[in-house]
C-alpha cells in the first residue's frame, strides 16, 4: 500500500522552523563560561529532530548536513568538545542555512547547497582536529576506553529485528539503513525465515529482520541514535569489527552478503534515485516494498507557491473548548427558535423576542471567540531581535543589552506578521545611529553596554509597541541641516522640537555620513510610516538629545473587525472607529471662532479644535449646513483634533471590514466598507486621512492653537 508523505510536508516544515527557532534562542542565550547541560540537550534535541523529520521525507540535502551539526553538538554534550564562541557563531550560521533550504523546498525549489557545503567542511574540520586537540584531558581520561575501542575498530557488525508493528508506528527500516549508510559503507542481508506465504501476509506488518555491516569510523553511539526511536520495540545487537579482521571466507556467515531480491532492494533504497518502480514482485520482494512504503525518494519536489505569510497558526485548547461551548449554545437557541416558528401565536412574541436577544448575544461572543483564535502573543514578532541585536552589534563593534518586555501582549496574526519589517528597521536604525561605540559612552559617564527595550501593551482598543534606546537621541540640528542642505524644508521656517523629529519620516531623508548595509541610502524610514499606517496606525517619536529615543507605535488589535460609530450626514451613513473619538457635543455661537485663512475653530477647555464639515470634504447634501444645527465629533489621529461637523449620532456597532483598495480603490479619507444590516454598504473613515483631505496639517493645528495663545495674552 502506498503512503503519500507529501501531506506531511508542510507539519514537518512549521515543526523545523519551531526547531530552528528554539536552537536559535538556547545559541544566542548559552552561557560559554558555564555551559547548562539542559541548553546543549535541547539544541541536540531539535537538531536531531529536524534530522530524523528529513530524512523520513527524504529531503537527504537536510538529513546529511544536520547529522554533521548534531555530531558536533553530540561531542559538546559528552564533554568531548570544548565550545568556544567561534564555534557559537559557526552553529548559528548553520541555523540560518538549515531555515533557508527549508524555505527553498517548502517554495518548491531545488536546495543551494553552496553554503551548506562550505559550513560542512568547517563542522568536519572541527570534528577531525576533535580527536588531537578539541578533547580536555579530563575527557580523555574519563572516555580513554571508549575512544581506544572506537580507534581499532573499522565498523560493526548489526543485527536488527523490529517486531511485527513498527510500520503502524510510523518507522521505516529503510530509512534507517539510510541514515546507516551516511556513517560509512553499508552491506545488507535480510533475513527471511519468518515470513509466511502470500496468502497470510498483513500488508502492514514487518516479517522480515537484517544482518548490516558498517564499514567506516562510525561510533557505536552514532550507530545507537540510528535506532533509538524503535530501540524498545525491536531485538538489536551491535559488535564491534576489530581492524586485523577481514571480509572473507572466514567471516561469519550471518555477515557474508546475500546477493538476494531482499539484498538488491534495500541497496535501491540507499542510492539517491529519483523513482520507484516495481515488476511483477515476488512474496519476498511484496514484503520488503511493502515496508519501504514505496516512499524511497531522494528530494521530493514540492509543488507550492512561495508564500510570506504562515499558512497555520497553533491554538489553545482552552480556546477551542470555549469555540465549541459558544456553537453548543447556538444550536440550543437555534432550536428554540425553530420550535416557536412551526406553530407561532402572537402570545409567543415575547419568547421570540427573547430567543432572537440570546441570538444576537450569542453571535457576538462566539464572534469574539472566533477572533481570539487568530490572536498571538507578539512574542512571536519579538523572537526575531534577539539575532538581529547579536549579529549587528558584532558588525558595528558595540555592546548591546536587548530588552523585552510585554510578550504575552496578544495581536492578530495578519497584523503581527505585516508589522515585522517596519520593527527590524526601528530597531537597526537605534543600533546603528542611536546608541555609541563603548569607548564613547564611557567618556559620557554611561555604562558601555547600550540598552534596547521592545515594550508592548493594550491601551484601550488599541496595542501600543515601543522600541527604547537609550542612545545619543536626535541630533535636531543636524537633522535640520540635513534637511535644507536636500530641499526638503527652507532655511527661513520655524520648526518645533517635534516638527524637527518627524522630518526623518520624509522619503530620501538620512543622516548617515556614508552608504553601508545597514543604513545611509535614504530608504526606511518613510516607508515604516508608510507601512504602519496602512494597518491604519501611527507612528511618533520623542527624544532627547544625550539620552535616547522613543519610537512608539500604536495599531488596532486586528484589521478584520473594529468597533464603530455610525454617524449620517444627509443620506448616507459614515463610520468613525471608536477608539479615535473623543467626545460629541452640542456647540453654541459663542464656542465658535473664527481665524485668519476662513478656518472656523472650536474652543473648547482651552484648546482651539479645527472643524471639518463632513459634508464638504465628500460633496453630499447635508440635513444641516451650519455648525450651531448640527453636531460636533471631537476626533484624534496623529495627535492632532479636530471636529467634525454631522448631522446626528446614530448606534454604535461592531463593523466587519472590507477592503475598499482590494475591491475598487484607494480613496483618501476611508479606510474601508462595511455592509450594514439592511444590506446598505458604508464607508469607514480614516481619521488621519480625512485631516489631511480637508487640509488640516500638524502646522496649521499648531499655528492656530499659539495665534489664539497670543490674542488671549
Amino acid at each position: 500500500m502506498s503512503v503519500d508523505l507529501s501531506q506531511f510536508h508542510q507539519v514537518f516544515f512549521e515543526e523545523s522552523y519551531e526547531g530552528l527557532d528554539v536552537m536559535e534562542s538556547a545559541l544566542l542565550n548559552i552561557d560559554l563560561s558555564n555551559i547548562d547541560e539542559e541548553t546543549i540537550n535541547e539544541i541536540f534535541r531539535a537538531a536531531h529532530s529536524i534530522k530524523g523529520g528529513s530524512g523520513t521525507f527524504g529531503f537527504m540535502e537536510i538529513a546529511g548536513f544536520t547529522h554533521v551539526v548534531e555530531t558536533l553538538l553530540d561531542l559538546i554534550r559528552s564533554d568531548q568538545f570544548v565550545m568556544e564562541p567561534d564555534h557559537v557563531d559557526l552553529f548559528l550560521r548553520s541555523v540560518d542555512c538549515i531555515r533557508t533550504m527549508i524555505n527553498q523546498l517548502e517554495s518548491g525549489e531545488t536546495c543551494d547547497m553552496e553554503i551548506a557545503d562550505e559550513l560542512k567542511v568547517a563542522f568536519e574540520l572541527l570534528l577531525d582536529g576533535d580527536q588531537i586537540s578539541g578533547v580536555s584531558s579530563d575527557a580523555d581520561v574519563s572516555n580513554g576506553g571508549a575512544q581506544e575501542e572506537n580507534i581499532g575498530a573499522k565498523g560493526w557488525q548489526i543485527y536488527f529485528k523490529p517486531e511485527l508493528d513498527i510500520l503502524r508506528t510510523g518507522n521505516d527500516p529503510v530509512r534507517m539503513f539510510r541514515e546507516l549508510s551516511e556513517l560509512g559503507e553499508l552491506s545488507t542481508s535480510a533475513v527471511t525465515d519468518e515470513i509466511p506465504p502470500i496468502s497470510s501476509i498483513d500488508p502492514e506488518a514487518c516479517y522480515m529482520a537484517w544482518n548490516l555491516t558498517l564499514l567506516g569510523g562510525a561510533t557505536e553511539e552514532q550507530v545507537n541514535e540510528v535506532f533509538e526511536w524503535v530501540v524498545d520495540d525491536s531485538e538489536l545487537t551491535i559488535t564491534p569489527l576489530l581492524s586485523g579482521e577481514e571480509r572473507g571466507e572466514d567471516e561469519p556467515e550471518a555477515v557474508k552478503v546475500k546477493e538476494s531480491a531482499a539484498t538488491e532492494m534495500s541497496k535501491s533504497a540507499l542510492e539517491p534515485v529519483k523513482e520507484t518502480v516495481v515488476e511483477e514482485p515476488s512474496e519476498l520482494q511484496i514484503s520488503t516494498a511493502t515496508a519501504a512504503k514505496k516512499t524511497m525518494v531522494n528530494t521530493p519536489t514540492v509543488k507550492k507557491e512561495a508564500k510570506t505569510e504562515s499558512a497555520s497558526i497553533r491554538v489553545g485548547t482552552d480556546k477551542i473548548d470555549d469555540l465549541i461551548n459558544m456553537v453548543g449554545e447556538l444550536v440550543i437557541t437555534q432550536s428554540m427558535l425553530s420550535e416557536l416558528g412551526k406553530d407561532f401565536a402572537i402570545e409567543n412574541m415575547p419568547k421570540l423576542m427573547e430567543g432572537l436577544e440570546q441570538l444576537g448575544m450569542h453571535t457576538r461572543e462566539l464572534q469574539e471567540n472566533v477572533m481570539r483564535i487568530r490572536m498571538l502573543p507578539i512574542s512571536f514578532a519579538f523572537s526575531r531581535f534577539p539575532r538581529l541585536v547579536h549579529d549587528m552589534s558584532k558588525n558595528l563593534n558595540k555592546k548591546v543589552e536587548l530588552v523585552l518586555l510585554g510578550e504575552t501582549t496578544e495581536l492578530d496574526k495578519t497584523v503581527m506578521e505585516r508589522i515585522g519589517d517596519p520593527l527590524v528597521h526601528l530597531v537597526r536604525n537605534s543600533l546603528d545611529h542611536g546608541l555609541e561605540l563603548p569607548e564613547k559612552r564611557l567618556e559620557l559617564g554611561k555604562n558601555e553596554t547600550g540598552k534596547i527595550t521592545l515594550n508592548a501593551f493594550h491601551q484601550g482598543g488599541n496595542i501600543i509597541i515601543q522600541i527604547i534606546d537609550d542612545g545619543a537621541g536626535l541630533n535636531k540640528e543636524r537633522i535640520l541641516s540635513k534637511a535644507i542642505e536636500n530641499g526638503l524644508v527652507t532655511g527661513n521656517e520655524h520648526l518645533t522640537d517635534e516638527q524637527i523629529n518627524d522630518l526623518i519620516f520624509l522619503p530620501g531623508f538620512s543622516t548617515a555620513e556614508s552608504v553601508t548595509d545597514i543604513s545611509g541610502r535614504g530608504v526606511g524610514m518613510d516607508v515604516v510610516r508608510r507601512n504602519i499606517q496602512e494597518l491604519n496606525g501611527s507612528v511618533e517619536v520623542e527624544s532627547t538629545e544625550g539620552e535616547g529615543s522613543i519610537f512608539t507605535i500604536r495599531l488596532p488589535l486586528t484589521l478584520a473587525i473594529l468597533d464603530g460609530q455610525l454617524i449620517n450626514v444627509g443620506e448616507q451613513v459614515y463610520i468613525f472607529p471608536l477608539v479615535s473619538i473623543v467626545e460629541s457635543i452640542q456647540s453654541h455661537d459663542q464656542m465658535i471662532h473664527r481665524v485668519s485663512g476662513g478656518c472656523d475653530v472650536l474652543r473648547l477647555r482651552n484648546e482651539y479644535i479645527p472643524i471639518i464639515r463632513l459634508w464638504e470634504v465628500f460633496n453630499v447634501k447635508p440635513e444641516y449646513e451650519t455648525v450651531e444645527d448640527g453636531l460636533l465629533v471631537i476626533v484624534e489621529g496623529d495627535n492632532i483634533k479636530v471636529a467634525v461637523l454631522v448631522d446626528d449620532l446614530l448606534a454604535q456597532q461592531q463593523v466587519v471590514i472590507k477592503s475598499i483598495r482590494e475591491n475598487y480603490r484607494t480613496v483618501n479619507g476611508v479606510s474601508g466598507a462595511t455592509i450594514l444590516g439592511d444590506g446598505t454598504v458604508s464607508l469607514i473613515l480614516d481619521i488621519s486621512g480625512l485631516i489631511k483631505l480637508a487640509g488640516v496639517g500638524r502646522d496649521s493645528y499648531k499655528k492656530i492653537n499659539e495665534s489664539n495663545d497670543n490674542e488671549a495674552a
